[in-house]
């Protein structure tokens, strides 16, 4: 009687965690099912607002032209959509914007001009198809013309400051040549003699009224599509603080004009790492640096306490833009 009702209290056992298992699976079945619904019927995508008015260096982009401003539409719902790359683009330039704005101030070309490069490369090193190369995206015949040096143990290209002033003597002679901008800026991509041609052919006299291929056509559109989105971030969505952005890094510079037989070994003797290193100075491309010619070349460092992320924080300045547009939120919340 007593092995009975154990082996009877087995199987309402059995069958009672069954009977809960197979709640538990229907209830998770019918919650997200639930979940589903709900984050069906309230999930949205918007198209951007497209601006009113907006200009590139102080000259007007002329938005009352349909196609011109359809173009800039596509490119503001592009960079707003495309979260991860624009936000990145963003990160970054908080720590580059203070090395390139002082050196197109001092060579008076305009502020935009900052939002060309950023374009041009996300400010990362990336090369090209073209095999244009760094920040500025110069390919190596241009490079060398604005007394770049370009071999393989030094590229230039990959010297922030360096290839900024390369950048200024580009567009202090193409200003000289259109005295338009936007159509500096145009022919930094198309190039200055098919840039011409094209003006000629077309019998044109502004960028906005030139046929031309699709990737100079949405060039100047996307630099103030960027623009735009860099000014405005919680208008398109981009809710960024301070904290989020990448510092500058504190820095120092010690002047080399003799050979370096062995980068990583002379970048121990300085308490880096060779990671480090090249990331300070990707403009050297080589193990070593022979300097036959006995050149003059400045190595950036870090400064004590430079590579901490905690005291990077607390000594970033962060970008007065962006600071001033995430205090709305709370006015919007």
């Amino acid at each position: 009687m007593k092995q009975s009702l154990k082996y009877t209290l087995i199987i309402f056992t059995i069958i009672g965690i069954s009977c809960l298992l197979m709640f538990a699976v229907i209830y998770q079945k019918n919650s997200g099912r639930e979940y589903r619904e709900v984050a069906q019927r309230s999930y949205r995508i918007f198209s951007p607002e497209c601006p009113v008015k907006a200009d590139f260096a102080g000259e007007k982009v002329p938005l009352e032209l349909f196609y011109v401003k359809e173009s800039l539409d596509r490119e503001i719902m592009i960079n707003t959509f495309m979260h991860a790359s624009t936000i990145l683009m963003f990160k970054r330039a908080n720590r580059w914007f203070p090395l390139i704005e002082p050196i197109l101030r001092k060579n008076k070309v305009p502020d935009d001009f900052k939002f060309l490069s950023l374009a041009e490369s996300n400010f990362s090193n990336v090369v090209s198809p073209a095999k244009a190369e760094g920040f500025w995206q110069f390919i190596k015949p241009t490079a060398t013309h604005y007394a770049l040096e370009v071999n393989e143990e030094v590229d230039e290209r990959y010297n922030v400051a360096k290839s900024t002033e390369a950048a200024c003597k580009y567009f202090l002679e193409s200003y000289a040549k259109y005295g338009n901008w936007t159509l500096v800026a145009a022919s930094f991509n198309r190039g200055m003699e098919g840039l011409s041609d094209a003006l000629e052919n077309q019998k044109a006299r502004t960028f906005y009224d030139l046929f031309l291929n699709d990737e100079t056509s949405r060039y100047i559109y996307r630099i103030v599509a960027l623009k735009e989105i860099y000014n405005h971030p919680v208008k398109y969505g981009l809710y960024l603080w301070p904290s989020d952005f990448y510092p500058v890094i504190p820095t120092y510079s010690i002047d080399i004009d003799t050979p370096i037989h062995d980068i990583p070994a002379f970048a121990m003797k300085n308490k880096v790492s060779y990671k480090v290193f090249r990331d300070l100075n990707p403009w050297l491309r080589k193990y070593s640096l022979s300097n036959k010619l006995k050149k003059s070349y400045q190595i950036v460092l870090p400064k004590e306490g430079a590579l901490n992320s905690d005291f990077l924080l607390k000594s970033m300045v962060p970008s007065e833009t962006y600071f001033h547009d995430t205090l709305k939120i709370n006015e919007i919340h």
